[in-house]
């Protein structure tokens, strides 16, 4: 019968194959480099990661860095850390295709999953603001999307007014919560990946239907605020799938 290291004497036994980074290393290449070693020692869900002082002797950099790097992983659901289990595996992190680096499948695993939890947080978020949103609110709402709609148009790049219109969205929903963990999980997922896949504008193709969205919440349609929303996600969800399937991913 096949047995396995305890995960407390796992974090003792890895970690050998992480080499020194240069000078001026970001968090995305601590994370490719755990990434490698958490492969190479065959790592599982509920093993130990090394500690930060460890890894950061090794890799040749500050302990805040480090620090940095995990804690955009734990945001994203790969790790849970505590003080006196350490820092253990909470999502697999293998490669499952000889055609890419693996790290790309963990980059379309970890944008999937904070989509997943963003996804109802952005549903009721219009929702809400189609039956709360003030008479301010409504002009500020309009005011955005015309902007994302011009921006678009014009070729730019649009990320930014699409952040300014969904934030108009939040703030008019009534409940500065789901603004909040909005932006969370989205600063944790860009933390590391500012360009999922190396395309900056995910999503493109939903724009044309936020004048849609926003003439909803204007006009207090709540129900059909949510379902516009619910199809936007929807979109951006079955395009990161296309992506990863013409990647083999």
């Amino acid at each position: 019968m096949e047995t396995r290291t305890p995960p407390q004497e796992t974090a003792e036994s890895v970690g050998n194959s992480l080499k020194p980074l240069p000078p001026g290393s970001s968090s995305r290449d601590v994370l490719d480099a755990l990434s490698g070693m958490i492969e190479l020692e065959g790592l599982k869900v509920g093993d130990r990661l090394p500690p930060e002082i460890e890894i950061a002797n090794q890799l040749g950099i500050g302990r805040a860095k480090v620090r940095e790097a995990l804690t955009s992983w734990q945001n994203m659901g790969i790790v849970v850390r505590n003080k006196k289990a350490g820092t253990r595996l909470a999502a697999e992190v293998s490669a499952n295709t000889i055609h890419l680096p693996f790290t790309l499948k963990l980059e379309a695993e970890s944008l999937l999953r904070t989509h997943a939890v963003r996804r109802p947080l952005e549903i009721e978020a219009a929702r809400l603001a189609a039956l709360n949103c003030s008479d301010s609110q409504r002009l500020l709402i309009s005011a955005r999307v015309a902007e994302l709609i011009a921006v678009h148009s014009a070729g730019e790049d649009w990320r930014q007014a699409d952040y300014r219109f969904h934030a108009s969205l939040h703030e008019a929903c009534g409940n500065p919560l789901f603004g909040q963990l909005i932006r969370q999980i989205q600063e944790a997922f860009n933390e590391v990946y500012e360009a999922p896949f190396g395309q900056p504008h995910l999503g493109q193709a939903t724009i044309p239907m936020h004048t849609q969205l926003a003439e909803a919440v204007v006009a207090g349609r709540a129900e059909e605020a949510a379902r516009i929303v619910g199809e936007i996600m929807d979109m951006v969800e079955a395009e990161v799938l296309e992506i990863m399937e013409s990647q083999n991913v």
